[in-house]
């Protein structure tokens, strides 16, 4: 029986079908690397369902900002309900990393609001990984980022059944020891109650509410509970709690990790009294000395991260643990799950880059005496090593770069939308027309006047995060309901804002780099790109194709380009855009297709109460 079942009313169809072949195909011979060139619209996600539904294996998602790997969540959520689909992204709403500058002498303490929706999705998909097979994992590039040894993680976890010998001082014991927290009052995540012999318990993963009763030294009942009324939703048989930290080391570890950290410390104080550097040792010594003792007292310091290497028994230079360390491997050690990295030429270099920013920031802080040099094995994987664990890799975009289209084994062709669509007309306009003395703020505004009446969405793509709320200030002003949407917004709110835009509760979205790769609109009929001839990143081919690929889902779609001059990226995209109009009308000529807009129903992309039972 296959281990993922697909949910779908559509059949493959356009190049879908052969797509799948190929791909399949490729998997099975061992290709290490396939590449599917799909253009907006053609359904590359429902491509990869497909391929995902014929292999019996776990499959992680990575995606190059969490506003698509929400996208991307609903819809394999959707494809996949009986099975486990989760979400895994950085659960910082803001983060500003330890850092210090020479030049000004001036240290920036580490600073980060935690989302803690986020966070139990974190749990959610560690757990998933751990206790079965049907997995997968849409995740950020936070997953190669260091997570805690899974080993220890799995090693830590509380195994309760039915008529298991246990009393209740030790199974208070056993919640404290792997970082549960007591309380008398009101349960949050990661925290217990305990009423005589029988125990509430609030996992990391907060999808529950264990209840534990206790009768002469045997776990007498276990059950779900509803966290509002505490009536019982499912009796348990047995049941696994995991440690509501990632990051879990036993007393014995944590022992040898502080006489460790003290021998390091010493080295390091004698390399800098020897070279004069007394600032150096003395922010050392009392920094670290201050974290040896939190170690020892509380299991814990503030960022204990940072000592990761000695708490988990790594060598110097080895690799951390990352998400991907929690997916299985085969007897060999090899990795026994398929990556997708999706709109992989944004996606690829982030991973790529990921390793040499942190590693500059924490050779400085080393080097400076405010963290000793083992900080800098808690870290990204490196891309070398990124490559050695995710085995096989299907890279998936709409504008692959040379390395997908040179490192592939095969690259698999999906240029015929099942709707029969075609790329959307594209029309330049200037940016100031000097005889009618109309600048691209006003023609925009006329054309969205047409648009809204027509119930249909607008999307401005402009250069900066700043334009982008100043447009949206002026267009409010001026009666049009607008947003923005951009990297300032917090992860989960941008989500809703997708969702609101896509139920017709404002017709303008104005946005930078979030308004290209993936996102799936089938409302927008007019994506207008200010300046299109500033050439750079964000005026790159690859950037205005995917740009125009947002009003690829409707049969109204348009796309204006406001430019003096055509650059080499404006006509070398134009260029491309003409040359898949004339495949796909041809097939819609041959085969008598009458193109349609895509219809698609409008939901949240993240529910929590649903998805999650919290």
């Amino acid at each position: 029986m296959p281990l993922f079942k697909l949910h779908s009313k559509f059949k493959p169809s356009g190049d879908q079908p052969e797509a799948i072949k190929k791909l399949i195909e490729g998997i099975n011979k061992g290709f290490n690397k396939q590449t599917l060139l799909g253009v907006t619209g053609s359904g590359k996600t429902f491509t990869m369902a497909n391929v995902i539904a014929n292999f019996d294996m776990p499959t992680l998602v990575i995606a190059p900002n969490k506003t698509l790997a929400a996208q991307l969540y609903r819809e394999y959520k959707n494809f996949f309900p009986k099975n486990s689909v989760n979400y895994f992204v950085s659960y910082y709403d803001y983060y500003q990393p330890e850092a210090y500058m020479p030049i000004t002498d001036t240290y920036i303490g580490k600073e980060a609001m935690i989302n803690e929706e986020i966070d139990k999705l974190r749990h959610q998909a560690t757990s998933a990984l751990l206790t079965r097979n049907d997995v997968i994992v849409v995740a950020s590039v936070s997953c190669i980022y260091n997570l805690g040894v899974p080993v220890n993680y799995f090693k830590n976890a509380l195994h309760l059944e039915i008529g298991k010998l246990i009393t209740r001082g030790d199974l208070i014991r056993q919640l404290v020891k792997i970082q549960f927290k007591r309380t008398p009052g009101s349960l949050k995540r990661g925290y217990f109650r305990a009423r005589g012999d029988a125990f509430e318990i609030m996992p990391a993963s907060g999808n529950a509410l264990y209840f534990v009763e206790i009768e002469n030294q045997k776990i007498k009942s276990l059950a779900l509970l509803d966290p509002l009324t505490r009536k019982i939703t499912e009796s348990l048989n047995e049941t696994v709690i995991f440690p509501p930290k990632h990051f879990i080391s036993e007393e014995p570890q944590i022992k040898k990790a502080v006489e460790e950290i003290k021998n390091e410390l010493k080295e390091r104080l004698e390399y800098f009294n020897k070279n004069n550097l007394y600032l150096e040792a003395q922010r050392l010594e009392r920094r670290t000395r201050y974290d040896m003792e939190m170690l020892k007292t509380l299991g814990f310091c503030p960022g204990i991260e940072n000592y990761s290497r000695h708490l988990t028994g790594k060598l110097a230079g080895e690799p951390p643990d990352s998400l991907l360390a929690y997916f299985p491997v085969d007897e060999k050690g090899r990795p026994r799950f398929l990556t997708i990295i999706d709109e992989s030429h944004i996606a690829v270099p982030q991973i790529r880059g990921m390793y040499e920013g942190d590693k500059s920031r924490k050779g400085i802080l080393a080097q400076y005496g405010w963290r000793l040099p083992s900080a800098l094995d808690n870290r990204p994987l490196k891309f070398s090593e990124f490559e050695k664990r995710v085995g096989q890799v299907v890279f998936t975009s709409a504008t692959p770069s040379n390395f997908e289209l040179e490192n592939s084994k095969q690259v698999v062709e999906q240029i015929i939308r099942p709707t029969g669509l075609i790329d959307p007309p594209i029309e330049v306009r200037p940016v100031f027309d000097k005889e009618k003395k109309f600048s691209q703020i006003d023609d925009i505004m006329a054309e969205s006047e047409k648009i809204v009446k027509n119930n249909e969405r607008v999307i401005i793509n402009t250069l900066t995060k700043k334009m982008a709320e100043d447009l949206q200030e002026f267009l409010v002003k001026r009666k049009f309901k607008a947003k923005y949407l951009h990297s300032d917004v917090k992860t989960l709110e941008r989500a809703e804002i997708l969702t609101q835009f896509r139920k017709g509760d404002f017709d303008i979205l104005v946005g930078v780099n979030l308004l290209r790769e993936g996102l799936d609109l089938p409302e927008v009929a007019l994506v207008a790109i200010l300046d299109a001839d500033r050439e750079g990143f964000l005026r790159s081919e690859t950037s205005l194709v995917q740009t125009m690929g947002r009003a690829a889902r409707n049969i109204n779609g348009r796309v204006i380009m406001y430019a003096d001059k055509l650059t080499g990226s404006l006509k070398r995209a134009i260029k491309e855009v003409e040359r898949r109009r004339k495949i796909q009308t041809e097939y819609n000529k041959k085969n008598k297709i009458t193109p349609q807009s895509i219809v698609k129903k409008v939901e949240d992309l993240i529910q929590f109460d649903s998805d999650f039972g919290v």
